[in-house]
């Protein structure tokens, strides 16, 4: 069987450097399919999309609610063809309902053990129009590694320089933060992989930079301690969300090669101070998340944060616009007190106000919003900021002799792939 799996092209934020990580939710799903099943991937954020007239089936994988409307599109284009389509991930689950309008069949929740049977279906002619597996969730020893051989990988590079591989330790979340749709899409339970498969997954990965993307490591101490331990011998420099601020933890996690980690700001309390200043004695660059527009917030108390976040030396910082995602608490409040503006998702970024604010009108947090990227960057923008944390990772990679430089990262992939 041939299949076409998709990952649509979605508006980038103005703000952000112009480069494109490799995508996890595609390579991760890849990795459920039978083996004698041939993949052809398309990334549209990096590859032109060819629609296929000799493929059996067609995969569309989308993951963010601005991506959602260019996926209908595509899936559109394939049924006007004659094909079957089906649609998955993140966002499609999200938006379930209205996919269904635009797919053949539209697939909910996790993946493993479950491909078999939708293409037993699909052979039969008996493709349902719902594969709902919402809140079932898989044995997590039953996660293979990231099918990455589907990715061109020459494509995910900034100026030559060598993107992050993402990879996934668990699944779950026992955080329930109110601007997030996790517990709806992941569950609120805390779902470790065996961290030997783990490791070994990270070990196959030719690329010694990678992005740990669990929606936070934080969440069982003495997991947090192993997984730090088993990876240390990897000498791998990696990212992640973030992680338990207690010394022995901390210590670990520099020890295993803990680049830098993305920190949620919400205030300038000392808890935030305090945290910042441990992960960066520790040699672990910061970068803030920072949510502009929740409730509590003035304009006089946006300013204050940006002047704390310089006044914290934070490396880099990632200002959105709070956004009211489908599933999620702030949703659903704002839903009832009658603050949402419009369901135009392509405009759900980030970036753009798409509810009423409490303290401040639409065109006051817009404008805020680019103050806030102009007043911390200054002239030289994020990809400055960004440049010396590569700078970083690249001297860190000479001092302990894992570093490749893009000449000799080519001629290996070149190598790799007249030997395919």
């Amino acid at each position: 069987m041939h299949v076409e799996l998709i990952y649509p092209k979605w508006p980038k934020m103005p703000n952000q450097p112009k480069f494109h990580l490799p995508p996890h939710g595609p390579v991760c799903f890849a990795a459920t399919f039978p083996g004698d099943v041939e993949i052809n991937f398309t990334d549209e954020h990096v590859q032109t999309l060819e629609y296929k007239q000799d493929t059996d089936l067609v995969f569309i994988s989308c993951m963010l609610t601005c991506q959602i409307p260019r996926g209908w599109e595509i899936a559109d284009e394939y049924r006007a063809m004659g094909k079957k389509v089906v649609m998955g991930g993140i966002s499609t689950q999200l938006h379930a309902e209205e996919s269904m309008t635009h797919a053949d069949a539209v697939f909910l929740g996790e993946a493993e053990g479950r491909m078999e049977g939708l293409l037993h279906d699909f052979d039969r002619g008996e493709l349902k129009p719902l594969y709902d597996y919402h809140n079932d969730f898989p044995d997590t020893a039953l996660i293979k590694p990231a099918r990455r051989d589907i990715l061109d990988r020459e494509l995910y590079n900034y100026r030559g320089v060598q993107m992050v591989d993402l990879v996934h330790a668990s699944r779950g979340c026992r955080f329930k933060c109110f601007p997030c749709c996790t517990p709806y899409l992941g569950g609120c339970q805390f779902r470790p992989r065996p961290i030997d498969q783990v490791i070994e997954e990270m070990a196959g990965i030719d690329n010694n930079r990678l992005f740990v993307v669990d929606n936070s490591l934080a969440q069982d101490d003495q997991w947090e301690k192993d997984l730090f331990k088993a990876m240390i011998p990897l000498k791998k420099k990696w990212v992640s969300h973030p992680i338990k601020d207690d010394d022995e933890i901390l210590d670990l996690a520099a020890e295993a090669g803990c680049w830098y980690v993305y920190q949620a700001v919400f205030d300038t309390s000392d808890v935030i101070r305090r945290r910042i200043k441990r992960l960066k004695e520790r040699g672990i660059g910061v970068e803030g998340t920072i949510i502009l527009g929740t409730d509590d917030q003035s304009e006089d108390d946006i300013k204050r944060l940006v002047d704390f976040l310089l006044d914290v030396e934070l490396d880099l910082a990632e200002f959105t616009i709070m956004t009211p995602f489908p599933h999620t608490p702030v949703r659903a409040d704002m839903e009832k007190e009658g603050r949402i503006l419009h369901n135009d998702w392509i405009k759900y970024t980030g970036s753009q106000t798409v509810f009423k604010p409490a303290k401040m009108s639409v065109d006051k947090l817009d404008e805020l919003h680019q103050y806030a990227w102009d007043a911390f960057y200054g002239p030289g923008g994020k990809e400055l900021a960004m440049g010396k944390l590569y700078m970083d990772v690249i001297q860190r990679e000479m001092a302990d002799g894992t570093y490749k430089s893009p000449r000799l990262r080519r001629k290996q992939w070149l190598s790799e792939e007249a030997a395919k």
